[in-house]
């Protein structure tokens, strides 16, 4: 089953940006362009296939920038993730630390405090504070690398699809 993106342009410009406020990188895709191209690709079963209806003239490498910035911007995604990960590592040794300082707190609140309301009610506090300290980390390694790696396994489809360049 192949997926078909048909796309009419009445410029091959249209599809990348034209004015880059990063100088060092070649002109990536316009934004709207690759949401455009991730949604379709992500409805889409199976291979994919674009087709480029270009009114003006059809630059005959058209089909092989588009693949380039795909990969590029896959590439752009696994860097995203590569730094969810490098941070959630250090939230992960942060809430690590509070745990642990938190339950030797909670440990300690009887000999601190005495046996009464005020020694359960740190204990307690303490505690729970020192779970929370971890829901961070969990969050980054449980749910927001997933988002990250859908849209660049869309992209890396997008750059295997078929690409036909056809004029107008």
């Amino acid at each position: 089953m192949t997926g078909t993106i048909d796309i009419r342009l009445r410029d091959a410009s249209q599809l990348f940006r034209t004015a880059d406020p990063f100088p060092f990188r070649e002109n990536g895709l316009d934004p709207d362009a690759e949401r455009y191209f991730l949604r379709r690709a992500k409805d889409a079963g199976g291979d994919l296939r674009i087709t480029l209806h270009v009114a003006g003239d059809a630059d005959a490498a058209l089909g092989e920038r588009l693949r380039a910035a795909f990969v590029s911007a896959a590439e752009e995604e696994r860097r995203a993730m590569d730094d969810l990960f490098r941070t959630g590592r250090r939230f992960l040794l942060i809430g690590l630390a509070v745990l642990a300082a938190c339950l030797l707190l909670a440990a300690k609140s009887e000999m601190l405090l005495g046996d009464g309301r005020a020694a359960s009610l740190l204990h307690e506090s303490a505690v729970v504070f020192g779970w929370v300290a971890l829901w961070r980390p969990a969050e980054i390694f449980l749910y927001d690398w997933l988002p990250i790696l859908l849209t660049r396994r869309a992209l890396l489809r997008l750059a295997r699809a078929e690409i036909a360049v056809m004029p107008g």
